[in-house]
């Protein structure tokens, strides 16, 4: 591998998503990732499907490319040595397992940094390792729990949002607080610390302007659909074949759409001239829009707007936002050989350090034979 990150040595003892995909991102970097897993079944990922993948599924797939793969036994004193020596090596070790489970085999954060003092320990918990330790974490009771389905999908029902997006963004403060180490570590010595990350946290402080408004408030938002409590127009407005995603975030803008929409006095109306009158009276507002643009078809209207400079888009599909992407020169997707799917390219774009190397997803227990070799040795 090469990259950034080149020369890291990553010892992933996560399982599931925000540990798997932290750790997938370090390894997009160029780190070298070693995952350990559990003999004959391994990740729980690798079994969630459908849709499967030529090993396992493509769950799986999403967070795990770029590893090597080793199946260790935790309970067998042999394989706990190995794991151990692993961990004594490593510059980062990341692991998602319950409070004080990896205490109790000589793979906590005091014993692995008695060993190896530069270690960046990372635990990924779902709710802190204080009163929350005992509870379990999974994405979709964070949305629950921490308010995310509360303000997602239209008024009534909680909804939860159409992927795991606790868990992806937890990875990313992982991978965040992980970076912020290696570089205190080159500042201090080589002296290495824990990291904790946990899904209820990082979904708060993903919460932005909807947990400022309540902090100012002490109102809880609700869900709006797709309306924003805070701007208007900023949603999805019905033209005569679908919907168009419309989002004027300042009085300009909102005076260039009434324009082309053939509207022009909108924009001196009181009720609509500025954004707090345009909140106020949004539903009228929205009656007003849609009247005009029941005129014609999705795709005319966008062509008009976006020549006008507004920022508008058809309501697409997965498939229409990667070939969306491939127009614009994105490369949305890698390949990772051997038949396997392509996957989604790294966001990360670097001048002197590419992103490259890109790996398919190791099968279960595939470097056993290598990574065991290794680690039979002393540590160096």
């Amino acid at each position: 591998m090469s990259g950034p990150l080149e020369g890291v040595l990553v010892a992933d003892f996560s399982r599931v998503l925000a540990g798997p995909l932290a750790t997938a991102t370090l390894a997009d970097l160029g780190a070298e990732v070693v995952k350990v897993e559990r003999p004959g079944t391994g990740d729980d990922t690798r079994h969630w499907g459908p849709p499967w993948s030529v090993d396992s599924s493509s769950y799986f797939e999403a967070a795990n490319r770029s590893k090597r793969s080793v199946e260790l036994d935790l309970a067998d004193p042999a394989d706990l040595a190995v794991a151990q020596e692993l961990a004594a090596r490593c510059d980062v070790l990341v692991e998602n397992f319950r409070t004080g489970s990896l205490d109790r085999l000589g793979l906590g954060y005091d014993d692995v940094a008695a060993r190896n003092p530069g270690v960046v320990y990372t635990s990924i918990t779902g709710f802190g390792s204080h009163e929350g330790a005992e509870l379990a974490g999974y994405d979709f009771l964070v949305q629950a729990v921490g308010g995310l389905m509360s303000v997602t999908g239209p008024p009534g029902e909680p909804t939860k949002v159409g992927v795991a997006l606790v868990d992806v963004l937890t990875s990313k403060d992982a991978v965040v607080g992980i970076l912020a180490a290696l570089r205190a570590r080159d500042q201090r010595g080589g002296r290495g610390q824990r990291v904790e990350v946990n899904l209820l946290s990082s979904l708060l402080g993903s919460m932005a302007n909807q947990a400022s408004a309540f902090l100012a408030t002490g109102e809880a938002p609700g869900a709006m659909g797709n309306r924003h409590p805070s701007i208007a127009p900023y949603e999805t407005l019905h033209a005569s074949d679908g919907q168009v995603a419309v989002c004027c975030g300042n009085d300009r803008q909102f005076a260039v759409l009434a324009g082309v929409l053939g509207l022009p006095a909108l924009a001196a109306d009181r009720r609509f001239a500025t954004n707090a009158d345009r909140v106020a009276h949004r539903d009228v507002l929205v009656a007003r829009l849609e009247a005009a643009l029941a005129t014609d078809t999705v795709d005319a209207w966008v062509e008009r707007l976006s020549a006008a400079g507004l920022p508008v888009g058809r309501v697409g599909t997965v498939a229409d936002a990667f070939a969306l992407a491939e127009r614009l020169g994105l490369a949305p997707t890698v390949e990772v050989g051997e038949g396997r799917p392509p996957q989604v390219r790294s966001p990360l774009t670097f001048s002197e350090t590419p992103v490259t190397g890109y790996v398919r997803p190791p099968r279960l227990g595939e470097h056993n034979d290598e990574v065991r070799g290794w680690l039979g040795g002393p540590a160096t």
